[in-house]
């Protein structure tokens, strides 16, 4: 089964950050990818750029983010292979973000194949 990971993140935390913290915050995830791709669990994943930038698109228009009054955005994404949510779970317990901010496991449907 496939979840993803979606990263809550504080911006502010993150840019509060020098240099060499924000690459040893880096190093942390790659490790983290590094760990998935060992056990093959790991589909896909990316950072997301500030919430401030993003662009909300609906039929009343566009609107510019951030769109949840929150410290924490959603920074950044893994999809990952799990037998099952408890599988799942104790994946999220390793990613670096449940260390500082919060990890939301969802299930992503296989709709195509019932």
């Amino acid at each position: 089964m496939q979840y993803v990971f979606l990263l809550h993140e504080d911006q502010a935390a993150w840019d509060a950050l020098n240099e060499a913290e924000q690459a040893e915050g880096v190093a942390a995830h790659m490790a983290f990818v590094g760990a998935l791709n060992e056990a093959n669990a790991f589909n896909s994943g990316a950072p997301l750029g500030p919430a401030g930038q993003g662009k909300l698109v609906s039929a009343d228009g566009i609107h510019d983010g951030p769109f949840a009054d929150t410290k924490e955005q959603i920074g950044g994404f893994y999809m990952i292979e799990a037998a099952n949510l408890d599988e799942a779970i104790d994946w999220a317990k390793k990613c670096p973000t449940a260390q500082y901010g919060r990890v939301e496991v969802r299930e992503i449907p296989d709709y195509a194949n019932g």
